[in-house]
């Protein structure tokens, strides 16, 4: 652009840039009137806003060379007016560029979004959530906890003391290069959910009313019924006077909720280190009504979880930290369910392992 291109100012005085600017304001909204087009929009930009010939450096240029002292505030903030004129022109005509392609490739910009939908719970987590919600009802609450455990956590203050028989049952993955360590602060991932409720007794005093839903580990040889990964639910009430009588009606009332009001229940006497008394419970069969199917081995009954009053000794080591765990004075129950064998029943599963397979077309059966 040439110096003649450059209009002459007739003075500094407020009337003779209000006159100036106004006729510079006029200009840009004539260009503006062609902003139809990608191209004629970068022409415009270029023509006003270019870094060396752009016509409002030059003007600017020229003018504020020659001004007065006094005289260049006022300039600049014109200029400063009339740049975000001519950024606001060209910001509202690329918008309408853009509008312009995306109606000549037949898009309607007003429709809403295309969403990615979300897929159907697996068939492990859905049962989870349906058994929590059971409990939630009954008025406990949800315990976490880590899956990399201490072996004090894990065994020993569930009174499974060091060489006891019964850690045989639990073939325990652990940590590698924790020999240097002692026996209680090696590292393993946890074989059951029960260390989360020796945390939570030694973090809240009693009434505790929780149920502890997570991912377990065990070394067991992968076949169709059994996984070296798999889930349980447990459950834990302490209080005072708790009996074995609330353990069958609270076991009663969520295995009703869950498989049906007809359901019966049952009790056997078993073990667990960190129970005392123990039972195995059975349902009678839901699938069959308890007249006997494969499902239930013809028997009418399937046998679900393990159960018992909590072991005084139990109480013992959580006292350690948290007095109030006086066997004399307070009392509780626990339980615990797999959560895979309630899932391949409920679903009629019969390998475990399509439950970690991933297979898409396995999963679809369920959305």
């Amino acid at each position: 652009m040439s110096q003649d291109a450059i209009p002459k100012l007739s003075g500094y005085s407020e009337a003779a840039l209000d006159l100036a600017f106004a006729e510079l304001t006029r200009e840009v909204e004539s260009s503006a009137q062609a902003l139809n087009s990608p191209e004629s929009v970068e022409q415009f930009r270029l023509q006003w806003l270019g870094r060396k010939q752009g016509r409002l450096k030059l003007i600017s240029d020229a003018w504020l060379k020659s001004a007065p002292v006094e005289a260049k505030k006022p300039l600049g903030q014109r200029f400063n007016q009339l740049k975000a004129q001519i950024e606001e022109r060209l910001e509202r005509a690329s918008g309408a560029s853009a509008r312009f392609a995306l109606d000549a490739e037949g898009i309607d910009v007003t429709l809403p979004g295309t969403r990615r939908a979300l897929g159907p719970e697996h068939p492990l987590i859905k049962t989870m959530h349906e058994m929590v919600a059971v409990f939630k009802r009954m008025g406990y609450s949800v315990g976490v906890g880590p899956e990399v455990e201490t072996d004090y956590y894990n065994f020993e203050s569930l009174n499974f003391p060091p060489n006891h028989p019964a850690r045989d049952t639990q073939d325990t993955l652990v940590i590698a290069g924790q020999e240097r360590k002692p026996l209680r602060d090696r590292l393993l991932m946890r074989t059951h959910t029960s260390p989360v409720q020796i945390r939570t007794m030694e973090q809240q005093p009693p009434p505790v009313r929780i149920v502890i839903p997570g991912k377990v580990h065990r070394n067991d040889e992968a076949d169709a019924t059994h996984s070296p990964i798999f889930h349980q639910i447990e459950g834990l009430c302490v209080d005072t006077n708790i009996t074995f009588s609330d353990l069958k009606g609270t076991l009663d009332h969520a295995m009703k909720e869950f498989f049906g009001s007809s359901v019966k229940t049952r009790f056997f006497p078993s073990f667990f280190p960190f129970t005392e008394p123990s039972a195995d419970v059975q349902i009678s069969c839901p699938f069959c009504g308890g007249k006997g199917c494969r499902k239930c081995k013809h028997s009418g009954w399937i046998e679900l979880l393990g159960c018992g009053m909590v072991d005084p000794a139990v109480f013992g080591f959580v006292q350690q930290k948290q007095p109030a765990y006086d066997p004399k004075k307070i009392s509780g129950f626990a339980f615990g369910m797999g959560v895979d064998r309630i899932a391949m029943m409920k679903y009629g599963i019969s390998d475990i392992g399509l439950l970690y397979s991933g297979d898409v077309r396995f999963l679809e059966q369920f959305a």
